[in-house]
C-alpha cells in the first residue's frame, strides 16, 4: 500500500503527516504541485523483463499520456535483486538533485522510496505498482529502490535527452531513512 510521510527537514525521526489513502496522499501533496495518482498496473510485467516487453506491455497507457501532456522521450527503468549493477544505479539516484522539466513515473511493479524536498519539509513517498507521480520541474528530490531493487517505473519526458539530473550538494538526503522493503510500509 503507498504511503506518504511528511518530516520537518530537521526531524527526520518524526513525521508530521502519515496518509495512506489516495485522497489524503493527494490532498497532502497538491499544495506543492505534486500530482499523485492511481492506474491499473494489470499487465503482467516484473522486475528484470527488458524494457522493450513493458513498453509494449503499457503501449496504450503510454500512448494516452503522450498525447495528454505532450512526453518527447519515455524509457523504462527495470531492476532486479539480481542485476549486477544494482548498488551503481542505486547510488545514482540517493543524492538530491532536480531536473529542468517534470518528472513523471508510473510504476508497474515493486517499489521504491520517492523523497520530496520542499519549502522545509521532506515528503517521503513510498511508491508502488499503481502509483503515478508527477513532480514539478526545479523540485528537489532522491529515489531509493533499496539495497535488493525489486521495481518497474515507465518514465517520461519533454527533453529529447531524457534523465539528466542536477545535483545540489547538500547532504538531506543522507539524513532521513532509507528505503527497505517491507519496513517502510510499517512505519
Amino acid at each position: 500500500m503507498s504511503r506518504l510521510r511528511i518530516f520537518e527537514e530537521e526531524h527526520p525521526d518524526q513525521p508530521v503527516v502519515v496518509a495512506r489513502t489516495l485522497e489524503e496522499i493527494s490532498r497532502e501533496l497538491q499544495p506543492i504541485g505534486v500530482a499523485f495518482e492511481r492506474w491499473d498496473a494489470a499487465q503482467q510485467v516484473k522486475a528484470g523483463d527488458a524494457p522493450e516487453a513493458i513498453m509494449a506491455a503499457y503501449k496504450a497507457d503510454i500512448d494516452r499520456l503522450v498525447a495528454d501532456r505532450g512526453f518527447r522521450t519515455v524509457d523504462v527503468v527495470s531492476i532486479a535483486p539480481d542485476n549486477p549493477n544494482r548498488a551503481e544505479m542505486r547510488k545514482k539516484f540517493l543524492d538530491e538533485h532536480f531536473h529542468k522539466e517534470d518528472e513523471v513515473r508510473f510504476f508497474v511493479d515493486g517499489s521504491g522510496l520517492f523523497t520530496l524536498h520542499v519549502d522545509g519539509r521532506v515528503y517521503e513517498m513510498l511508491c508502488e505498482a499503481g502509483d503515478l507521480i508527477a513532480v514539478p520541474d526545479g523540485m528537489t528530490h532522491w529515489f531509493d529502490m533499496g539495497p535488493d531493487p525489486s521495481f518497474v517505473a515507465i518514465r517520461f519526458f519533454t527533453e529529447p535527452d531524457g534523465w539528466v539530473g542536477h545535483f545540489t550538494g547538500t547532504d538531506i538526503a543522507q539524513r532521513f531513512p532509507r528505503f527497505e522493503v517491507g519496513q517502510a510500509r510499517d512505519a
